[in-house]
């Protein structure tokens, strides 16, 4: 008899996935957006939507499609170069961005708020290992993440949520105006751009396989069923990020009167709390970031203990402790350092994620696989490699005539040709190495 889930098991499956994938990030890089957007408050947004909650949803898609694994994404690479592709975003989206991040901005936005006096490092380095250990307790109990996160940990942090969106749309706290920098005339594409800092396509590559797991975890075993599961998640979690962004792009395009000239998200996020509920709206917004910045943690910590684990002989246990103390360590050092080193990093490798998700997409469509998903991830890794010379100052001017170019964006034109040729051509390529055989 073929097992299945029940409608509530489901629901908080899709919860769980909305919580991995909403971090303390995505709660604060809206409102900014949202307020040097103004005016082109919408196409800011839906550029924004396209990268931060389209593209992950398509990759979770993808991940289905491929069988619910990394392997399945990356069958038609050599095995080295598909191994050391996710190793690289394991550490991007783990212990080496993505998941300290988490333990920091908990600290600075829903703790050090709350502290008499100047807090010390010591401060940082205790709230660090607390945090962490915390992670790896709900980490370690893999089987109940369902349970613990899905069921309990993230309806908390969406009650909360929409009770700040209804605030932020019954009473905004200031009017419209203008757009600013290049906002003002290319909202779009600056939104589209921004969306790359979630780092959500990377997650929704690696959260797929802890998915999975999970899901396999209540005893269903049949792949299709797994597959249509793993989308009913991503579909949750979809609908969640949107409604949260939309509600949050908002407060930002009505922030500009009590937070003007805000250096980044989380100065708007905390004046509009505090201007909608006053005193308690800090223990609101530390509510917010701390389930948010927590339920991302755990989520990352296991789908890369749950990775390394299956390249190692050291068990799924002894990563997550692993990681959580390398999280903590990174936590409390040169934090600032390593997001300004993400930059390029994301530059190289965006750009990657996202043609293999096409490629997964397109594959039976596709004469000889292998050919095309060498061929074209090849080519968007190189045109990526142009932006990362750019961004770190080097002279490429020469591929200015590239559309895009000047957005970062100079990958998009190659790649897609790569992909129409290998679409097209790649037949006639596997048919002449047969005959020469």
């Amino acid at each position: 008899m073929k097992k299945t889930l029940k409608v509530t098991d489901i629901i908080a499956l899709g919860f769980m996935t909305f919580a991995f994938f909403l971090g303390a990030g995505n709660i604060i890089f809206p409102p900014l957006a949202g307020q040097l957007a103004g005016e082109n408050m919408l196409s800011a947004m839906f550029g924004f939507l396209v990268t931060a909650v389209g593209l992950p949803l398509i990759g979770i898609i993808a991940v289905a499609i491929a069988g619910g694994g990394w392997q399945g994404l990356t069958r038609d690479l050599p095995s080295k170069i598909a191994t050391l592709m996710a190793v690289l975003i394991f550490i991007i989206i783990g212990p080496a961005f993505a998941a300290p991040r988490t333990g920091l901005v908990a600290y600075e936005m829903a703790v050090k708020p709350f502290m008499a006096g100047d807090a010390g490092q010591a401060s940082l380095t205790t709230f660090s290992v607390i945090f962490f250990a915390v992670a790896l307790f709900f980490a370690w109990s893999r089987g109940k993440l369902i349970d613990m996160i899905g069921k309990f940990l993230t309806p908390a942090l969406f009650i909360v949520l929409a009770a700040l969106a209804i605030a932020v749309f019954v009473n905004p706290q200031g009017s419209i105006v203008a757009a600013q920098g290049e906002y003002a005339t290319l909202a779009f594409t600056k939104g589209f751009l921004e969306g790359y800092n979630t780092m959500d396509t990377f997650a929704a590559l690696m959260f797929g396989m802890l998915i999975v797991d999970v899901i396999r975890s209540k005893g269903v075993s049949d792949e299709k069923t797994t597959c249509t599961y793993l989308i009913y998640a991503g579909l949750i979690a979809a609908a969640g990020l949107a409604f949260v962004y939309i509600s949050l792009f908002y407060l930002g395009a009505t922030s500009t009167a009590i937070a003007p000239n805000a250096g980044n998200g989380g100065t708007i996020l905390t004046s509009y709390v505090m201007a909608l509920f006053g005193a308690p709206g800090q223990v609101i917004l530390s509510a917010i970031v701390l389930l948010a910045c927590l339920t991302t943690a755990i989520g990352l910590i296991s789908a890369c203990a749950d990775y390394f684990s299956s390249l190692t002989s050291l068990s799924y246990k002894k990563w997550a402790v692993i990681l959580a103390v390398i999280c903590a360590v990174v936590a409390n050092v040169g934090l600032n350092q390593l997001i300004a080193l993400s930059v390029p990093v994301l530059f190289a490798l965006y750009p990657v994620a996202i043609a293999l998700v096409a490629l997964t997409l397109v594959r039976k469509w596709l004469p000889n696989p292998r050919l095309a998903y060498r061929a074209v991830l090849l080519v968007s890794f190189i045109f990526s490699m142009i932006d990362v010379a750019k961004y770190l100052k080097f002279d490429v001017s020469m591929f200015s005539v590239l559309p895009l170019f000047n957005y970062g964006m100079g990958w998009v034109l190659p790649t897609l040709i790569a992909l129409a040729i290998t679409r097209f051509f790649g037949g006639n390529t596997m048919i002449s190495k047969d005959k020469l055989a």
